[in-house]
């Protein structure tokens, strides 16, 4: 065999071949890129969204338990009193109502920390 230092021929359609493979593969990157950008944005808001519907499952958890322990001080603090359902004395009724609008300026501060968070 003997060795030729010349550049041997190559056929015509072997280069076609491989120009043709090299430009579809950079024409499909842009698109390739972008699907997996649309993938990634689809992902992120589905958790977002997945993030708020457990912090509002959160926050309800904790008004019912604000709700819970208002009305269980409410019923320690020796209820209304009367069998009537109006109280026995009149300083009881301004202290009642003195609770129940701190209970309901604290459930008010737990609303807003919760829309806040």
């Amino acid at each position: 065999m003997p060795e030729s230092t010349q550049p041997t021929a190559v056929n015509s359609a072997v280069i076609d071949a491989v120009t043709i493979t090299n430009t579809k593969v950079l024409a499909e990157a842009p698109a390739m890129a972008m699907g997996s950008l649309y993938q990634t944005i689809g992902n992120s808001v589905a958790m977002a969204a997945a993030n708020a519907v457990y912090a509002q499952q959160q926050a309800n958890v904790t008004y019912q338990a604000a709700t819970t322990l208002g009305v269980t001080k409410l019923f320690n603090n020796g209820g209304v009193g009367a069998t009537e359902g109006a109280p026995a004395d009149p300083t009881q009724y301004a202290q009642l109502k003195a609770q129940i609008d701190a209970l309901t300026a604290q459930l008010e501060q737990l609303k807003s920390e919760s829309h806040g968070a």
